[in-house]
C-alpha cells in the first residue's frame, strides 16, 4: 500500500510540474513557438526584469494604478503555485521532512524558471516571483509539518496510556 501510494504522488507531482511548466514558461505560446524565443538579444527585453526585492510587490500592494486582478493573480498566483510543491514533496522523500530542504528546494526550483524565462525570454525574470513562490512552498509543507506533531504526540499518549 505504501509503494502504491508513493507511485501515485510521483505521478501527480510529475503532472504538477508539467502544468506548472507550462504556466510559468509556456503562457503565451506553445511549446512548438519556443525557437523564436531562443535568441539571447540585448534588446528592451533586458530591462524588463527585477532584480530588486520586494519592488514588484510593493509596486502592487501601494500603487493605486495597478489593476486589482492583476495584483491578485501576480501574488497570489506565485504563491498558491507552489503550495502543492511544499505539500507534495515531504510526502514523497523524508529528506524534506525539515523547513530548511523545503526552502531550499521551492527556491531551487523557482530559481530554475526565472533563470529559463531570463535566458529564453520566455517571461521576466522577478526577484519578487522567487520569494513569493518559496512562501507558497513553506505554506504548502506547514499542514504535513502540523499534521506530523499532532500524529506523534497522539502517537506518544497512545504509548504512555497502554503502558500504565
Amino acid at each position: 500500500m505504501k509503494i502504491f501510494v508513493k507511485i501515485v504522488l510521483s505521478l501527480f507531482m510529475v503532472l504538477y510540474l508539467l502544468i506548472l511548466t507550462k504556466l510559468i514558461l509556456f503562457k503565451t505560446f506553445s511549446i512548438t513557438e519556443m525557437n523564436g524565443h531562443i535568441s539571447f538579444s540585448h534588446g528592451r527585453y533586458w530591462g524588463s526584469h527585477n532584480f530588486i526585492p520586494f519592488k514588484t510587490i510593493g509596486h502592487y500592494l501601494f500603487l493605486a494604478d495597478v489593476n486589482p486582478s492583476i495584483r491578485i493573480e501576480n501574488i497570489a498566483g506565485n504563491i498558491i503555485g507552489f503550495v502543492p510543491f511544499g505539500l507534495m514533496l515531504p510526502l514523497l522523500s523524508k529528506r524534506f521532512s525539515q523547513l530548511k530542504s523545503i526552502l531550499i528546494a521551492t527556491f531551487c526550483l523557482s530559481f530554475a524558471y526565472e533563470i529559463l524565462q531570463l535566458l529564453f525570454e520566455l517571461g521576466s525574470f522577478d526577484t519578487d516571483d522567487l520569494i513569493l513562490n518559496t512562501l507558497g512552498g513553506v505554506i504548502g509543507y506547514l499542514p504535513i509539518k502540523l499534521f506530523y506533531i499532532v500524529f506523534k504526540k497522539n502517537g506518544t499518549i497512545r504509548s504512555q496510556t497502554k503502558g500504565q
